[in-house]
């Protein structure tokens, strides 16, 4: 079992920063897939970035064409935790943001339904 526990979200004007941070449980963190997954309101939840790697040198990742250049997914395996950078933000970031984690090695990390374990969400809300 892994359990994650997102934080850093809030309310933040266009063009502003957050960053978003996700804790998680076990002892085999290096070895998950971690994603970050959004839903904006009266929408359904999407994929934003993810981040596969095996604990050394080599590691994929995948940005949301929507926050490519914008966003940035990163992890601290000594800390257990995932981050996403979100700079140059808009209204339209604005969402309910996830945290997930897949042990398998199974693709496309885009899909959601890949993650067996999520996070509770962490708001973020940009305004105009």
């Amino acid at each position: 079992q892994v359990q994650l526990v997102e934080s850093g979200g809030g309310l933040v004007q266009a063009g502003g920063s957050l960053r978003l941070s996700c804790a998680a449980s076990g002892r085999t963190f290096s070895r998950y897939t971690m994603g970050w997954f959004r839903q904006p309101p009266g929408k359904e939840r999407e994929f934003v970035a993810a981040f596969r790697g095996n604990g050394g040198s080599l590691y994929y990742r995948d940005h949301a064409d929507s926050v490519k250049g914008r966003f940035t997914i990163s992890r601290d395996n000594a800390k257990n935790t995932v981050y996403l950078q979100m700079n140059s933000l808009k209204p339209e970031d604005t969402a309910v943001y996830y945290c997930a984690a897949d042990g398998s090695s199974r693709w496309p990390l885009r899909d959601e339904a890949l993650y067996a374990y999520w996070g509770q969400g962490t708001q973020v809300t940009v305004s105009t």
